[in-house]
């Protein structure tokens, strides 16, 4: 029997030698784990393997999150030749956002309702799954489904934030639960993670979301090994008449108005996804979410930048103290976040060569910031924009003199759903391009002049009978501009788009990029496809059994290199709408070079009928209108206008259920997937006007000859 040795003296056991002796001694699946290197995982072991790609041990690859792999095996000339290797069943209904984490042979993947599976990821085999047993009736306070970005893995940990709000650690080579705390500073508020957490130098960290409820944002660091809370750093200011948590927060409230009472509303700016670390400065980033409520007229009246909504700052790791930010969306007025992927590189701008973040977030701009000091370099909009038009030398922007009008409904360019939205990008050294999913889903905005406070719950105000918070009534009107989906490519040097991939339907998944000239991409109309990285040119495709929207990760393991995707339709825009004719539960397929398994069978998602018959007071239809919009619409769309998404249509149900909606709306069936029981919030007559709704609204839109 032949064993390898490391120039540490380490004896490496080859996974399929592993494989044969976990298989010839009967060891468990704990045991196969317990072999490979997952104790190994901690800060030089990240920053080593971003030297050969071998694993995929940080959620975006390495520390600068570039999702750009040195692996190149696979190749623009080669990738014709690639096939599926293995699928997994993931076991979940809702949406898949995570990005697979791999190490030494094991996939560690997350599913809907934070659930872990370890995987082998040679030929996908469980070893193990967590389920931190979210309870169900947490879900409707999650404003975007039930999603997980997957897990972070430090020194025989894994780590996984629960949507309820906890963060756990978990063994990796077991599944055991090691430790879990408490991550909210108060349940009875909408507080949800879903983000992947980060472990930077010790530390583990995780932010949350919320922002549409009404919540004061913050991100908090644990140690790993302890679960002790090391550090707590609030994004925007509280209540001004109590003493300030620290000088930053003293800073920012000079940038709120008092008079409207933001700290009641929470102020927002939740830190709900990206997280990025530079080493050599010692510095972590973050980047923040929108204004709480979205109206900056009503959480800020006299006007002011409401820092830190909309930035990205800079934070030292160890203490969590701040050290600068930049503000990208200064008093954002359109549900404009800072949280999605930052990159960090290098790029020679003007002849200097200068340590950068880039990034692309909702707001319409590609920016370039000094990482070292916050300064602004450079920003130029990578999709059409109306809410402004450009930015000064200074970094603020130029904005359109109509963008924050309150008199009528304006036509948000981009919308609420982004430009750009947490859909991951990458960054390619090699051919200087940025990759990300760009997208236009119309929307209008409007100030809501009934909203008075966080417990505004008027018909009419969106999801506000669920606790949304938004003072801003949406679609009031309808939009003119028109929706799309794309893949960039995007110079950030000359800033430039360099080509483009035009989809057919918003709401694409996010990009890998390597070193065979390739970049990978799902897509909302459920394929899995592979592009030449410098022209943009389609190689490859291969179907998927769902709508994509999450992003491939690329690994290898005994001389192989594998492209896996984790698989399932939903996020906010997901629930309601659709890109495709397929319903498969989420699934992670894995592909090889000259793969042959065979895909599983893919399900036709049965959309129905247009519901009929069922008797409704016409009276009562316009009621009903504002009664849904404040309680149903952003989980089940418009009535026999929209099709579905991972949450069906109201108007395409079995006319039974309308009929006996009451049965369904008070603590119903669906209460143990997630619905919300709205006993207590609606009346017996609400649900008469809401099903006078759904009825008129199918009867209104039926063909004529039906």
């Amino acid at each position: 029997m032949t064993f390898i040795k490391n120039g540490s003296g380490i004896l490496i056991i080859p996974h399929a030698l592993r494989l044969a002796l976990v298989v010839s001694l009967g060891f468990t699946s704990a045991h196969a784990i317990a072999a490979n290197r997952i104790d190994q995982v901690n800060e030089r072991y990240i920053l080593e393997n971003a030297k050969t790609g071998k694993d995929w041990p940080a959620h975006g690859f390495d520390y600068s999150e570039t999702r750009y792999s040195p692996l190149s095996q696979i190749t623009a000339d080669n990738v014709d030749k690639l096939g599926l290797a293995w699928t997994y069943d993931l076991q979940s209904s809702r949406g898949i956002e995570a990005t697979p984490l791999v190490v030494d042979g094991v996939m560690y993947v997350t599913a809907s309702w934070s659930v872990v599976h370890a995987v082998d990821a040679k030929n996908g085999k469980k070893l193990w799954t967590f389920d931190p047993e979210v309870p169900r009736e947490k879900a409707y306070e999650a404003c975007c489904d039930v999603v997980n970005r997957g897990v972070a893995l430090y020194e025989g940990n894994v780590y996984v934030a629960a949507l309820d709000g906890r963060l756990v650690a978990v063994d990796a080579k077991t599944g055991k639960k090691v430790w879990e705390k408490n991550t909210l500073i108060d349940k009875e508020i909408g507080y949800t993670l879903t983000g992947a957490p980060r472990v930077f130098k010790g530390n583990v960290i995780i932010g949350n979301g919320g922002a549409e409820r009404g919540v004061r944002g913050y991100i908090t660091a644990y140690d790993a090994k302890s679960g002790e809370q090391k550090w707590r750093w609030f994004t925007v200011p509280g209540n001004p008449n109590k003493p300030f948590e620290n000088e930053a927060m003293e800073k920012a409230a000079k940038t709120w108005d008092p008079s409207g009472k933001y700290w009641e509303s929470g102020g927002g700016g939740t830190v709900w996804n990206s997280m990025v670390f530079d080493p050599d400065l010692n510095l972590m980033y973050i980047g923040t979410g929108n204004g709480a409520p979205w109206s900056h007229k009503k959480r800020s009246p006299k006007g002011g930048d409401n820092l830190y909504v909309a930035s990205i700052v800079a934070l030292n790791p160890d203490t969590g103290e701040y050290v600068w930010h930049y503000q990208e969306t200064p008093g954002d007025n359109w549900d404009y976040t800072s949280a999605q992927d930052m990159i960090l590189t290098d790029l020679v701008i003007e002849g200097e060569q200068r340590k950068v973040i880039i990034h692309a977030p909702k707001n319409g701009f590609f920016f370039v910031v000094d990482r070292t000091n916050g300064e602004f370099i450079s920003a130029k909009n990578f999709v059409d924009v109306n809410w402004a038009v450009g930015y000064d030398s200074n970094g603020r922007p130029i904005e359109a003199p109509d963008a924050r009008a309150t008199d009528k409904p304006f036509d948000a360019i981009p919308g609420p759903f982004g430009g750009h939205n947490w859909h991951s990008m990458s960054f390619n050294s090699d051919t200087g391009l940025a990759y990300f999913p760009s997208q236009n889903i119309p929307v209008t905005l409007s100030e809501d002049p009934t909203w008075l406070n966080i417990d505004s719950n008027e018909p009419g105000q969106p999801m506000s009978g669920i606790g949304w918070n938004t003072a801003m009534r949406i679609n009031e009107a309808p939009p003119s501009s028109k929706p799309f989906g794309r893949l960039t490519a995007w110079d950030p040097v000359k800033q430039e788009e360099a080509w483009r991939y035009e989809h057919a339907s918003p709401w694409n998944g996010g990009a890998l990029s390597t070193a065979g000239n390739l970049v990978f991409q799902g897509t909302a109309d459920a394929r899995l496809m592979a592009f030449n990285a410098q022209t943009g040119k389609p190689l490859w495709e291969s179907p998927m059994g769902t709508g994509v929207i999450a992003a491939p990760v690329t690994y290898e393991v005994d001389g192989t290199q594998y492209i896996s995707i984790a698989a399932g339709w939903g996020g906010v825009y997901g629930q309601s709408q659709r890109g495709s004719d397929l319903k498969t539960p989420g699934t992670v397929y894995t592909f090889a070079l000259n793969g042959d398994a065979e895909m599983p069978e893919f399900t036709k998602y049965q959309l129905g009928s247009l519901i009929s018959g069922v008797k409704y007071n016409p009276e009562f239809v316009e009621e009903g209108t504002g009664l849904y919009v404040s309680n149903c619409v952003f989980c089940h769309g418009v009535p026999g206008v929209d099709k579905g998404g991972n949450i069906p249509n109201l108007g395409y149900v079995n006319s039974a259920v309308i009929e006996n909606l009451g049965a369904f709306v008070f603590n119903g069936p669906f209460v143990s997937k997630g619905m919300p029981d709205f006993t207590g919030r609606l009346s017996e007559a609400d649900v008469e006007k809401i099903k006078a709704f759904i009825q008129g609204t199918a009867d209104a839109i039926r063909p004529k000859s039906q």
